[in-house]
């Protein structure tokens, strides 16, 4: 215990010294820099963040904060001036943010070097003298792997000009290159940080892949090599662990703009930019090997991949397994005749193309399950199909509507003009089958289902496959469902027993190799039914859906839909995963990275390793371990059972609060979140009506609790069970779990996280408000009854206090973004004002907007 606290003391101590020194530094440096014509903003700002910091522990108004500066330090206090100088603000206090997160990513390695080592070797030379051990390491080796799916979530995409900057900063930092560091400032000064008009899904598959060329394609190949070389060095086989997927240009459940060519062209470009990469590597390769013997082989690939690279024209296929035939060929020759010098570079290559092929990454296709019932349903009207099916099928019960499938290829006459959607579908159906042909079957294999409550949900896809363009023999095609509401994920075993029973769908995963694919969505329950319920029941489906597949033989794979925020499934990824007993499946660690968190995480080669070994060897301590879950003995169970029903009850009942949506929609950006020009996707699934709570996405409704400062998706509720388990004289065995689970503890330690991220005593003024001041003090006090019983729990002083590196981490950025939450709710406050004219109105709507892009930028797992 003393080493640990010790070696958490150092990394503070490294933590203050290289991050935030360097900041305060570099941050001094970059205050003296003259932009945008107002050459004293970076004097002011100062004073401006000092007089943010005393208005709000004196719990006063942002407009009474803002006036009071305005009056003292400046001349010109018309509302225009007013109103330019806080866009001038933001503007520094955006860069600042960037400023931040190049200094502490270039502290990484330090801030991490005592982290535990690769856990596949710390078990390979168990195994040296224990036969069992080694039959078990092999055994999970062949069934592990690692599967990353990068998604295009509005809440925060640097344009790549910016992210190159943040790279070449992070460079400079590490060497303390003053004069680098000063021109990249200065460069970083006058960069656009956004668009002036909303990306479109190509637009926001390109900026993805600049993750994927300038970070993935390295990271996850030096990994496969470390992994490589340690199997190899105990004589077992190699085996591919890392997967990328991708949803940009293929997700369009709810996002009316993503059409089939969008689809079409994404998948192109991950090929160019792959055989770009690919021919990058080949031109340094080709530089040192400049023997005899191995001309042919050198001319053949290199005309290959420049053709595959620069040529939009070029006929394309799969030509992943040529490639690595002529390079083989190569590395033969230069282990005969050349000692094998230089041999390692064509190995690396090898490895590059086995990990990611002629497709980079795999794009998943996502739609949701009302409109694949309604393309099913138009299906049924045409013929042959039409004289196939009862005329009653929509009203038949569910396993009515089972029997009632055929499973029949058929070339299907359509008559009448589809909708969009139902021809985006059709069409998209059609078209995969071209991009395995182009890319490879892995380039485009997952159909995810979203909202999918019944089995025949799953069934009636297949069917529109068999309808449009595939045979039963060629159907290489992963049918995933996703659950996502607490009462969807209540039924998931049931639909699967449903699916693994059905002689068509049994024969179909024998076919893909006995795996089934499910798809578990942390937002949708969160929203659905509050934090702590959110995390029980997917524990819940979890173990039953483990259960229900080992019964039938099946290999499942869990694809977690994982946000940025606690309140997503964020936070402590990797002990998550590490949690994990018997009763889970876990050797297939697939989870969605979106938002801020692609950037904060995998933002640099060094970051993205060292979150993917943190992955790899939480599955593989847990595959090895395979130890009991707590959770599923009686008193666990029944208490966690208990909490979540009461959690669920308190959030609910918020939820139906009269006030809870005016209250996001006065106080917060909720209504101008759809202005915000980061994404393709709409706000909520209803664009053209009034805004309802249902319609609302995940997403939009906690990037609207995170910028108020509450993060209720987060924690509320958790207060409200933990009180009443003291009351009933349960406390000692809340502890006792607390203690015990690693799954529960990950729970509380992540809630701990996002009320870190909170403060009330920004919005303490609401207290005073007559019609919401009640309402605000709702949520007050449950924060504060949570913040007191957790740490109860915890043994702990204040929140995060066993993290604080990130406590740190957390309080320097909230301290950097307090300005603009506070210009936030001036400018919101301010639109209200009957008597602003339209000219004024825009210039706050626009000044509130700006505010969103930092406050969740520097959150990096806000929303």
């Amino acid at each position: 215990m003393m080493q640990k606290q010790r070696a958490k003391g150092q990394r503070e101590s490294v933590f203050n010294n290289e991050v935030v020194s360097r900041f305060e530094l570099y941050n001094s440096l970059f205050l003296t820099l003259p932009f945008y014509r107002v050459k004293d903003t970076g004097t002011l700002l100062p004073l401006f963040i000092k007089y943010c910091e005393d208005g709000v522990k004196n719990h006063e108004t942002p407009a009474g904060i803002i006036n009071a500066f305005f009056e003292k330090y400046t001349q010109n206090n018309s509302k225009k001036d007013i109103i330019d100088l806080l866009f001038r603000f933001i503007q520094y206090i955006e860069r600042q943010v960037v400023l931040f997160d190049a200094v502490e990513d270039a502290s990484f390695n330090k801030l991490n070097a005592d982290e535990e080592h690769s856990a596949l070797l710390v078990y390979l030379k168990k195994g040296v003298d224990n036969p069992a051990l080694t039959e078990k390491i092999e055994k999970l080796i062949e069934d592990f792997s690692l599967r990353l799916v990068l998604t295009a979530h509005p809440t925060q995409f640097y344009p790549g000009s910016v992210l190159s900057i943040i790279t070449d900063l992070t460079t400079a930092i590490k060497t303390n290159d003053i004069s680098t560091i000063n021109q990249l400032l200065q460069q970083l000064g006058k960069t656009p940080f956004f668009n002036k008009k909303s990306p479109t899904p190509v637009d926001e598959a390109l900026s993805l892949a600049w993750y994927l060329e300038n970070v993935f394609y390295f990271a996850a190949a030096n990994i496969q090599s470390e992994i490589d070389k340690s199997l190899n060095d105990y004589n077992l086989e190699s085996k591919k662990i890392i997967e990328l997927g991708f949803w940009p240009g293929g997700d369009r459940d709810g996002n009316p703009n993503v059409h089939t060519d969008s689809t079409i062209q994404v998948s192109k470009m991950l090929r160019q930019i792959l055989f770009r990469c690919y021919y990058r590597d080949f031109r340094n390769l080709k530089r040192r090997i400049t023997f005899r013997g191995v001309e042919e082989n050198i001319a053949l690939v290199q005309e290959t991949l420049y053709e595959q690279a620069f040529n939009p024209n070029i006929a394309t296929e799969d030509i992943s397994g040529s490639l690595i035939e002529r390079l083989n060929k190569i590395k033969t020759t230069l282990l005969e005749d050349h000692d094998g010098l230089f041999a390692d570079l064509v190995s690396d290559l090898i490895r590059k193309i086995e990990l990611y092929g002629s497709h980079f990454a795999s794009l998943d296709i996502r739609q949701d399950s009302r409109v694949l019932r309604d393309v099913h349903a138009y299906c049924r009207q045409s013929k042959p199909l039409t004289t196939l099916y009862p005329e009653n099928y929509d009203d038949l019960n569910e396993q009515e509507k089972i029997n009632a499938l055929i499973f029949k290829s058929a070339k299907v006459n359509y008559t009448e003009t589809p909708d969009s959607l139902t021809e985006d579908t059709l069409q998209t159906i059609a078209e995969i089958k071209q991009i395995q042909q182009i890319n490879g079957a892995l380039a485009c294999h997952r159909f995810i289902i979203s909202n999918c409550q019944q089995a025949s949900d799953v069934l009636q896809l297949i069917e529109l496959f068999l309808y449009n363009g595939w045979t039963e023999e060629e159907l290489t095609i992963d049918f995933v469902p996703l659950f996502e509401t607490v009462h969807d994920l209540a039924d998931a075993a049931e639909i699967m027993e449903t699916l693994y029973s059905h002689p068509f769908y049994k024969k179909h995963l024998q076919k893909r190799g006995g795996k089934q694919h499910i798809m578990l969505g942390f937002s949708d329950s969160t929203k659905d039914g509050g934090y702590l319920m959110a995390n029980w029941s997917i524990f819940n489906a979890k173990v039953a859906l483990t259960a229900t597949a080992d019964k039938h033989n099946i290999q499942l794979a869990f694809f977690d839909g994982r946000g940025g925020p606690p309140s997503r499934g964020g936070g402590k990824t990797h002990r998550f995963y590490a949690s994990m007993g018997k009763e889970i499946a876990n050797k297939n660690i697939q989870l969605t990275v979106q938002g801020q968190s692609i950037s904060s995480q995998y933002g640099s080669i060094d970051s993205a390793e060292f979150n993917m070994e943190q992955l790899i060897n939480a599955g593989i301590s847990a595959g090895m371990k395979e130890k009991h879950n707590i959770l599923l003995d009686p008193l666990h169970k029944n208490l966690l059972d208990e909490m979540a029903t009461e959690s669920y009850d308190a959030f609910v009942a918020l939820r139906q609060h009269p006030l809870f949506l005016s209250y996001l929609e006065k106080f917060s950006p909720l209504t101008l979140l759809s202005k915000i020009t980061i994404s393709s996707r709409p706000v909520k699934r209803n664009s053209g009506g009034a805004l309802k709570l249902e319609d609302l996405r995940a997403i939009s409704f906690v990037t609207a609790w995170s910028q108020l400062k509450q993060n209720i998706p987060g924690f509320y509720g958790i207060g409200t069970a933990l009180k009443s388990q003291l009351e009933l004289g349960n406390w000692d065995k809340v502890v006792k779990t607390y203690q015990e689970s690693g799954y529960f503890k990950t729970i509380i330690d992540n809630c701990m996280m996002s009320m870190s991220k909170s403060d009330f005593a920004i919005t303490a003024y609401f207290a005073n408000d007559k019609e919401y001041g009640a309402f605000w003090s709702t949520l007050y006090e449950e924060f504060e009854l949570s913040k007191e019983l957790l740490l109860k729990l915890s043994g702990h002083e204040s929140l995060m206090e066993n993290y604080p590196v990130e406590k740190r981490s957390i309080s320097v950025r909230e301290k950097i973004v307090l300005p603009l939450v506070l210009i936030q709710h001036y400018a919101l406050e301010q639109l209200q004002n009957e008597n602003a004219d339209e000219e004024e109105l825009q210039s706050l709507e626009k000044l509130a907007i700006r505010t969103v892009y930092g406050i969740v930028n520097a959150g990096r797992n806000l929303a």
